[in-house]
């Protein structure tokens, strides 16, 4: 068992290594986009499946709340809350709908809309981007593996450089701290 546990410590070392060497301008670029939405009074939306709807609830959280500085809220809605919608959604449009519905109804050209997705295949989170797009928002994915379909319709795509979805989602969280950590440096810092 403590060589399985070492094991997996050092693919999550190899992992973060390899965002570190190959991530850092997109995560800026990340953190430049959140920072031109909210300082243009646009709103954050995220949204995933599984894990990356635990994430997309965890960064709204840090938006909403704070991450590490006293600051006032930012506006960011995390779409795999609210089980009344997803639900109604998935009953009345379909599974694949339950983001895109809520982009639509909720999104406005200016906004960031950031999809979660380990695979990079999830038709539901594309579906919302390609939404996204057409309305005038910017789209932004944290993927997994190759980035799968997704990368296609995003204006930034992070992907984590492995197929191993637990590395993909520890990536995803460090990701999300850093660019929380930034956003708030850039904004309330002078």
């Amino acid at each position: 068992m403590i060589t399985e546990i070492s094991a997996q410590l050092a693919a999550h070392r190899d992992v973060i290594a390899r965002i570190e060497q190959e991530m850092p301008p997109r995560i800026a670029e990340m953190v430049t986009l959140l920072a031109e939405t909210f300082s243009q009074g646009g709103k954050l939306l995220v949204m995933g499946n599984g894990g990356s709807a635990a994430d997309a609830q965890h960064f709204v959280a840090e938006i909403v709340g704070r991450f590490k500085m006293e600051r006032r809220g930012l506006p960011a809605i995390a779409l795999s809350t609210d089980t009344s919608i997803l639900t109604a959604i998935g009953n009345d449009y379909g599974f694949d709908k339950v983001f895109r519905r809520q982009v639509e109804a909720l999104g406005a050209a200016g906004d960031l809309i950031v999809g979660i997705s380990t695979s990079g295949n999830s038709p539901n989170v594309q579906l919302a981007l390609e939404l996204a797009r057409e309305m005038g928002c910017r789209t932004v994915g944290l993927l997994g593996k190759d980035g799968g379909s997704i990368k296609n319709c995003c204006d930034l795509a992070l992907v984590v450089p492995t197929d191993d979805t637990p590395r993909v989602q520890e990536g995803h969280i460090t990701i999300i701290h850093i660019v929380c950590d930034l956003l708030e440096k850039t904004l309330f810092t002078a």
